[in-house]
Formats: structure tokens, sequence, C-alpha cells
């Protein structure tokens, strides 16, 4: 793995800025059926404390979560920057959020989708979002997954259909949301607000990341965080814990070079 990402991290040592866009929920933290007890992996909190107290990489939390629900699990000071609802919803670091007003139709579509919940008993199942309604069935046998994820999809997609939103899969679950709501627009969007010298990275672990790393082509490196490989647009594999930390405590390694090189040619002005 070092050897697939040391020259890129030649490349964040030697800049004054770098940015590190990850993914929550399969990449940064496992996956639990209680979701306000989705705790990072251990030591993960730790080095993207040391990583943005060092204060040369942005660091950007993009999830299919609403922004708020990252910031207590992660509990990182200050917090970075986090972009809720697969970038519908954006947190800056200064506590400002920004949240674009839904129109009349997608609103109705919306109470539509809660209200056919309801009818099929299965409110429960969701998660209630600024912007959009995810149900989530991980942790249910197989064939209980299966009916509900059967059941949804037939019940929504007409909703869907007739108000403009999707439908969208996801590992776990499924949510109904604005089309306007997508990582690889989140990523496009960041990445256009810096500088093109400016090195990035993008960790995810889900389909929902694909047009993240897609976007990522050509711009920066782009990894898969997961025990299990599978087909990717990513261009590094990381099987975490024990590669994700390893990861960012080398981006951490290269930011204190950075430093060191900086201030060696401080003394050498100075001398």
């Amino acid at each position: 793995m070092q050897s697939q990402i040391t020259p890129f991290l030649q490349t964040v040592a030697a800049a004054s800025q770098a940015a590190l866009l990850l993914d929550y929920d399969g990449t940064l933290a496992p996956f639990h059926v209680q979701r306000d007890r989705a705790y990072p992996y251990p030591g993960v909190a730790l080095v993207l404390q040391e990583i943005v107290r060092n204060g040369r990489t942005r660091v950007v939390v993009i999830t299919g979560r609403d922004a708020t629900d990252i910031l207590p699990l992660l509990n990182i000071h200050p917090h970075p920057e986090v972009w809720g609802i697969y970038g519908l919803q954006r947190l800056k670091t200064d506590g400002s959020a920004q949240m674009p007003r839904l129109d009349a139709r997608t609103l109705d579509g919306l109470s539509d989708a809660d209200r056919w919940l309801g009818s099929q008993q299965l409110r429960h199942t969701a998660e209630f979002k600024a912007g959009s309604i995810a149900v989530h069935w991980r942790g249910l046998s197989e064939s209980d997954a299966e009916d509900i994820r059967s059941r949804v999809v037939l019940g929504w997609r007409p909703i869907a259909e007739s108000s403009g939103l999707d439908l969208l899969n996801f590992d776990g679950g499924v949510e109904i949301r604005p089309p306007e709501a997508d990582k690889g627009d989140a990523v496009r969007t960041f990445l256009s607000e810096i500088s093109p010298d400016v090195p990035a990275a993008y960790l995810g672990d889900d389909s929902t990341d694909e047009s993240a790393f897609r976007v990522m082509q050509g711009r920066g490196i782009s990894a898969l965080v997961r025990p299990q490989w599978r087909q990717t647009a990513a261009q590094l594999w990381l099987k975490p814990p024990g590669e994700l930390l390893d990861f960012l405590g080398l981006w951490l390694k290269a930011c204190v070079e950075h430093d060191a090189l900086d201030g060696g040619r401080a003394a050498a002005v100075i001398g």
C-alpha cells in the first residue's frame, strides 16, 4: 500500500495545503445497527484530530447522514467541515450551515413517502433527514431485509416518479431524495473552490461513493475502504482498520515533514 501512495504523499509533504475528503459510515467507522453508536475505528479520531490541528489539511466529511449527526460521533475539535445528505447540506467549520430550500413538489413527495411508511407500519425502520428519508434493514435476517426492501421500493417508486425524486440503494438500505444530492457533485463543487495544485484524496466504501471516485480521476487519489474488495472506480483498496490507520498516519507524517522542511528553510534564512 505504501509504495502505491508514496508519490502522492510526497506532493502532500511539499504542498502548503492539502484536502482529505472522507465518507463516514463504513469508512471511518464500522457499521452499527444503532446508528448513534457508530463510533470511529479505534485510533482513527485521534490521528484525524492531529491532522486537523496540524493545519495543513482541509478535512471534509461527505456523508449520507444529516451533517449534525457526525460531529458527536467523530468528536474532533475544531470540527471538520461536513457535507451531509450526500452533499445537499453543508456544515462549515465556523458553525454556519447551508441547505437549499426544497420546492413544494419535493416536500410533497417526501410527505407522501412518509405517509406510505406509516400505512405499512414501517416508520420505525426510517431515518428522517432534512431533505430525504432512508429506510434501513441492517441487522435483519436476509429474508426480512429482502421483504422490507421489495415493499419499500415498490411503494416508493411511483411516489419518486411523480415527484421528481430519486431512489438510492446503499449498503443496508434505500433512500428517497432529491436528484441533486450526489457525492460526486459534492466533491466536484469542493474541488472547484480550491486550487488545482492542492493535492486531494477521497476515501469511501459504498456504491454511493463511486461517483466521487470518478470525479477524483486525474485530480488526486481515491481509495475504497472496506474489508472485502469489490469492483470500483477507486485507485486504491484499504482494509479497515489497519490499512486505513496506516494511510492516515502516513498523511500526518507528510504534513509534519512539511513543517520540518519549512522550519529548516526559515532557519537557513535567519542564519
